[in-house]
């Protein structure tokens, strides 16, 4: 039987499946982040599908987050709330470090105009936006539907539900407190869906 919490999870991850399942896949495979030629707008979108990361959360990521050592990622939690890791993808990371040979961020991953802050959500908003359309996509597919379809591809890849709430962020409720400790070694050794995927070539350009 599934628990409350766990039905919970699965009802939200409905909501990527079918139709914009395949297109995200499309999107990442195919025409999508392959087609994006900027660097650092390739890096973002990765590590979003890739971690299932929110958008509030990437563009708060700090270059010391970036735990390549263990293959994972820190995502800093607000106050009141315990930190948690997901998993860094080797192709993220292999991305990533193109990204930093070319900007050199300081204080923030992923600096906006001002090096003294990071980017908005409404830019990487724009970023897929613009990386859809370039891809000719026109189901429209938001940053949360790319940490959705993250989320998804786990679930039917057979990650345990445990883990894929551990590494989504979501609240404990009390019926999840009986489960046992998820450990960061044990999530280092997930595979992130995007390093199942055969990414065509290309991009790289500042």
């Amino acid at each position: 039987m599934v628990s409350q919490s766990n039905h919970d999870i699965s009802v939200t991850l409905r909501h990527a499946q079918g139709e914009t399942i395949a297109m995200v896949c499309t999107f990442i495979a195919g025409f999508g982040l392959s087609s994006v030629e900027n660097i650092k707008h390739k890096a973002i979108l990765m590590l979003v599908y890739s971690a299932g990361l929110r958008v509030g959360e990437v563009v708060k990521l700090k270059p010391e987050d970036i735990d390549s050592k263990r293959m994972l990622i820190h995502i800093k939690e607000p106050k009141g709330r315990k930190d948690r890791y997901t998993m860094l993808s080797e192709t993220a990371l292999e991305v990533l470090r193109q990204y930093w040979k070319a900007y050199k961020p300081q204080k923030w991953l992923f600096e906006g105009a001002r090096t003294d802050r990071y980017i908005s959500i409404r830019t990487v908003q724009k970023i897929l936006e613009h990386a859809c359309k370039k891809a000719d996509i026109k189901k429209e597919i938001t940053v949360h539907t790319l940490r959705h379809s993250f989320a998804t591809h786990l679930l039917e890849g057979g990650t345990d539900l445990r883990y894929i709430q551990e590494i989504l962020g979501h609240a404990h409720s009390k019926t999840t407190e009986i489960y046992t400790h998820v450990s960061t070694k044990n999530i280092s050794k997930i595979k992130s869906p995007l390093d199942t995927l055969k990414l065509n070539k290309g991009g790289g350009e500042k």
